[in-house]
C-alpha cells in the first residue's frame, strides 16, 4: 500500500516512509491510497480475539509486506498489555475507558504502537530521528513515555504553559534522558504551527525531523482499533453502533471514520467539541472559519482552533483542504452530515454533566469524557424514535485523576490515582521556556540538536 499527501504535491510513499517522515514535504498529511475493506464475517471473528490480535489484523492491512506478520504480532502484544473497560451506564449506553494505559490517556494506544513501529524501522535502516510534538495535554506525556529510553529517537515536546494541568505537565517533565520539554506562553495552535513550520524548513533537514502527534499516519491507524474492539464486545452481527468522540485535533475521530470506511457498521459519529466550535459551524453552513486564538476551556486537550486532521476528513468526503485551513474543493456535505453530527459543549455544561453523571449513574467522568457524554445525550434527545435500544458508546479519553481540582470542586472528592500517576507529585521537573516565535524555536533546535 502507498500513502499520498493531502496537498497532492509530494510523491507517494510506502508505510515506513510515511511513518518516519510524519508530515509530508509539501506540508500535507499522509493518507492511504486505498482503504482496505472488511466483511461482516471478518469483523465477527474479532469477538473471539484479544485486543492485540485485533490490532495486528487491522494494522497489518496497511503495512502489508512492509512489515513481517510475526514482527507486527510481537509489537502489538508488547504495546497493548492493559485493560480497555467498557462500562455499562444505562439501557444500551456504554463508556469506553481508554485511560488504563501507562499515562492514563487514550493517546497511549497510538503512541506505544507508533514508538515500536518507528524503532523497528530505524534499527532496520540504521537511522536516527528527532521527534517534534505539540501537545494540548495528553499527547506529550503519552509520546514521552512511549519513546523514553529508545536509543535512536530523541523527543522534543512543546506545550502551552497555562493550558495543561500540573499532573499532565509532570508526566512529561520528570523523565529526562532522550526526552526534552519546551513550554510556550501561547496556545496549542501556536505550538503546532511552530512544529509544522520546522518540518517544512530546509535549513533543518539535517536534524531528521518527524512527528508523533496525530498529523502522523502512524498515530491514526492504531486509533481505529478500539472502535472495532468495542463493536466486537457489544454488538450483534451487522448491528449499527453510535460513537460519541470528544474531539480537539480530530485524530481520535479520524481513526473512527477510517474504521467506518473499512466496513465497521456505524450509524453516526457524534463529534463533541468545546467552545472551539469551528467544526459544528462548518457542518451546518459549509463555511469553515478557524478560531484564532483558540478558546481556553477546562477540556484542555480540545482547545484547538484549527484541527489538523480536518484535511484528512475532507479527503474522505471528496474535498480538499490545505494545512492553513483553506478549502480548495468542497466536501460532500450531504454525506458528511449523514455520517457525522457535532455538539458544542461549553464549560458550564461540561461541569453539569460531570455532576449529573455521578449523581444519576455513579459514572465518574473528567472534562473530555463529560463532553463526549453530553454530546451523546443531546443527540439522543433529538431523535424522534425511541433510542433506548440503540447501541451507543461514549469515549472517555483521560483518567479523572488527571483533573483533581475540577473533580474535587464538583464532586467533593479526589479521584483515586492510577499506578501511572502515583508518586509523580514528588518528582523533580526539568523543562525550558521559549517565546512563541519561529526564529527562537529554530535557533533552539540548531543550538541543541
Amino acid at each position: 500500500m502507498l500513502f499520498y499527501s493531502t496537498n497532492g504535491i509530494s510523491p507517494k510513499v510506502k508505510f515506513s516512509e510515511a511513518l518516519l517522515t510524519g508530515q509530508a514535504p509539501d506540508r500535507g498529511l499522509y493518507m492511504p491510497e486505498s482503504v482496505p475493506a472488511l466483511t461482516l464475517k471478518e469483523i465477527a471473528r474479532f469477538s473471539s480475539m484479544e485486543y492485540h490480535e485485533i490490532a495486528c489484523e487491522l494494522i497489518g492491512r496497511f503495512t502489508g509486506n512492509d512489515l513481517p506478520a510475526e514482527v507486527l504480532a510481537a509489537l502489538s502484544r508488547d504495546a497493548y498489555n492493559f485493560d480497555i473497560p467498557l462500562e455499562h451506564v444505562c439501557d444500551r449506553q456504554y463508556v469506553m475507558r481508554l485511560d488504563q494505559g501507562p499515562t492514563a490517556s487514550f493517546k497511549d494506544f497510538a503512541a506505544r504502537m507508533m514508538a515500536r513501529l518507528m524503532n523497528y524501522y530505524l534499527q532496520k535502516e540504521d537511522r536516527n530521528l528527532l521527534i517534534l510534538t505539540a501537545t494540548s495535554g495528553d499527547t506529550g506525556s503519552a509520546v514521552a513515555h512511549a519513546f523514553f529510553g529508545l536509543d535512536r529517537i530523541r523527543v522534543l515536546v512543546l506545550f502551552p504553559e497555562n493550558e495543561v494541568t500540573d499532573r499532565q505537565r509532570k508526566q512529561m517533565t520528570t523523565l529526562g534522558r532522550n526526552i526534552n520539554i519546551l513550554s510556550l506562553n501561547g496556545k496549542f495552535d501556536d505550538c503546532q504551527a511552530l512544529v509544522k513550520q520546522a518540518f517544512a524548513d530546509p535549513d533543518l533537514n539535517h536534524l531528521k525531523l518527524s512527528s508523533a502527534n496525530s498529523i502522523n499516519i502512524g498515530r491514526l491507524i492504531p486509533q481505529m482499533v478500539y472502535y472495532y474492539y468495542a463493536y466486537s464486545r457489544l454488538a450483534q452481527r451487522g448491528e449499527k453502533i453510535i460513537f460519541s468522540v470528544p474531539s480537539g485535533n480530530f485524530g481520535d475521530m479520524m481513526g473512527g471514520v477510517l474504521a467506518m470506511n473499512m466496513g465497521l457498521p456505524v450509524e453516526r459519529f457524534i463529534i463533541s467539541v468545546n467552545e472551539n466550535d469551528e467544526f459544528p459551524r462548518y457542518l451546518e453552513t459549509g463555511i469553515y472559519s478557524k478560531i484564532e486564538p483558540s478558546k481556553n476551556c477546562i477540556s484542555s486537550a480540545m482547545n484547538v482552533g484549527h484541527p489538523s486532521n480536518l484535511a484528512r476528513l475532507m479527503e474522505m468526503y471528496g474535498g480538499k483542504m490545505d494545512e492553513k485551513g483553506e478549502i480548495h474543493r468542497q466536501a460532500n456535505m450531504k454525506l458528511m452530515n449523514q455520517d457525522l453530527w457535532s455538539a458544542t459543549v461549553n464549560d458550564e455544561r461540561t461541569r453539569t454533566t460531570i455532576k449529573k453523571a455521578w449523581e444519576n449513574y455513579r459514572l465518574l467522568l473528567e472534562p473530555h469524557g463529560a463532553a463526549g457524554w453530553a454530546g451523546l445525550e443531546e443527540y439522543l434527545s433529538l431523535q424522534k424514535e425511541d433510542s433506548r435500544n440503540k447501541l451507543c458508546v461514549a469515549i472517555e479519553t483521560a483518567h479523572p485523576a488527571k483533573f483533581p481540582a475540577e473533580i474535587s470542586r464538583l464532586l467533593g472528592f479526589d479521584p483515586e490515582l492510577p499506578p501511572s500517576l502515583q508518586g509523580i507529585e514528588n518528582k523533580a521537573e526539568q523543562y525550558e521556556h521559549i517565546p512563541t516565535s519561529y526564529n527562537e524555536f529554530k535557533n533552539y533546535l540548531q543550538t541543541n540538536y
